[in-house]
């Protein structure tokens, strides 16, 4: 099997992906970009010096990538990381999840003051501050997962840890419920974001009913706070008692007495808790085969509710790749490119290719479209800049070089707090910078601000 496996994989690597170029014809973008032996001294030789450099970052949230089996999941991965990961058509290509950093797009605090930063982490290209997020790679999910099927229930609790989901699904209907390739537009892909749903739901209901009968009568002998009880009964999920208190009550749980909630009362709570806990995303992908963007807007009508986002993660990774041969100059999530290396003309057609059929046709590869509206839009977050009224620098004159990922409504105090616990503890007041007002602890940060906290000594 390992022996049949290896011969699959050397040939899917040097045939084609889905993109098409011509009557029959196939490249596998991203290869194009990695095997050129002619730039493989310059592999490490990028645009900006903090380009694709992994490490600790100034976010708190993890941000995981969903799917079945073979629908370009790992590929998405891979382009909005970098990632070394294992990248094959045929089903469980990825055994174990890959973990790796990438990077939400916001707008520098530099501009502001006509000056150019200097990132510690993460990266800026032409005032577009790349800001580093966590993310994590779960091995494809097929229907039945919380049973044991595919890869099982070990890949579902890899899922603890993330704060929102991003669900890949081939748009195209090219791959079946197994995560096996089939014609395009044979399978329906509305059945993978129904199945997915209830696999969390159901494994989530599992971990819900782990001792729940002593649990209950427990709550229902000591008259404890339910909203309270349950949180402490999810904590390994993430769901604060605020949370299961605000569920609860919208579930009309209350209602009855927690000794008579039924399966059905469980699997609904299950189901409202990964709504509110696990936010998801859609990342429609493979969204340049034909019959894919007929398949999306019906996907948007027939999930109204559902944030579906149209990508082609091929045509990412291999725009990231050849930017980082500095073979373009490409700036993630934008509508074009500028080619400036020494380009053979296979790349050439294949950048030709995803400028007129992906970027002229969609304003952008998705990529990362999708995975600043996971961060900002279904966690909402916000941007914030320390810095001085009197120097932007830090002790080793760098510019701007943090940017911290806080939740929307977070004050000053919160973010005195995030950049060191004495300056939180010690916190006297705050000064925008950008305006030069003095603020207080209860100020309310607005994406982009420049923050100066003044603390005792």
């Amino acid at each position: 099997m390992r022996r049949k496996r290896q011969k699959v994989e050397k040939r899917t690597n040097a045939v084609p992906g889905h993109l098409v170029v011509g009557v029959r014809r196939r490249l596998c973008l991203s290869r194009i970009f990695v095997e050129n032996p002619s730039h493989a001294a310059n592999y490490n030789d990028v645009p900006c010096p903090n380009l694709y450099k992994k490490g600790e970052n100034n976010s708190l949230m993890f941000v995981g990538v969903v799917g079945k089996p073979n629908v370009g999941k790992s590929t998405f991965f891979k382009a909005a990381t970098l990632a070394e990961v294992y990248i094959a058509n045929y089903p469980f290509a990825t055994i174990k999840p890959n973990s790796g950093v990438g990077y939400v797009k916001v707008e520098c605090a530099a501009k502001f003051f006509s000056q150019v930063c200097n990132p510690r982490e993460g990266y800026c290209l032409r005032h577009n501050r790349f800001v580093p997020v966590q993310m994590l790679d779960v091995a494809g999910l097929v229907p039945g997962a919380h049973e044991g099927k595919g890869m099982g229930n070990q890949f579902l609790d890899d899922l603890r840890q993330a704060d929102c989901l991003i669900h890949v699904i081939d748009a195209s209907g090219g791959t079946n419920d197994k995560g096996e390739p089939v014609e395009p537009l044979s399978y329906d892909p509305a059945k993978d974001i129904k199945f997915l749903e209830e696999e969390l739901d159901f494994w989530l209901l599992g971990l819900i009913q782990k001792g729940w009968d002593k649990f209950a009568r427990s709550i229902q002998q000591t008259h404890e706070q339910v909203q309270k009880a349950v949180a402490k009964h999810l904590t390994g999920f993430g769901a604060t008692e605020e949370v299961i208190e605000e569920i609860i009550k919208k579930s009309g749980l209350l209602e009855k007495k927690i000794t008579e909630w039924n399966d059905s009362d469980l699997l609904h709570l299950a189901s409202l808790v990964r709504k509110k806990v696990k936010p998801m995303i859609i990342a429609a992908n493979k969204m340049d085969v034909p019959g894919a963007k007929e398949n999306i807007e019906r996907l948007k009508k027939q999930f109204p509710g559902s944030l579906i986002i149209p990508c082609s993660s091929e045509s990412e990774l291999a725009l990231r790749e050849a930017a980082k041969h500095n073979l373009i100059d490409y700036i993630p999530g934008e509508n074009t490119f500028k080619m400036i290396g020494n380009l053979t003309d296979k790349q050439k057609s294949a950048l030709t290719f995803i400028q007129t059929k992906i970027l002229d046709v969609y304003g952008s590869t998705g990529v990362q479209e999708v995975l600043d509206t996971a961060v900002f839009k279904l966690l909402k977050y916000v941007p914030i800049f320390p810095g001085g009224v009197n120097r932007l620098a830090d002790s080793e004159g760098r510019i701007l070089p943090d940017c911290f990922l806080l939740r929307e409504g977070a004050t000053a105090l919160d973010f005195a707090y995030r950049i060191h616990t004495d300056l939180g503890k010690k916190f006297i007041r705050a000064i925008d910078v950008k305006t030069k007002m003095t603020v207080g602890k209860e100020h309310k940060l607005k994406p982009g601000d420049v923050i100066e906290i003044v603390a005792d000594k």
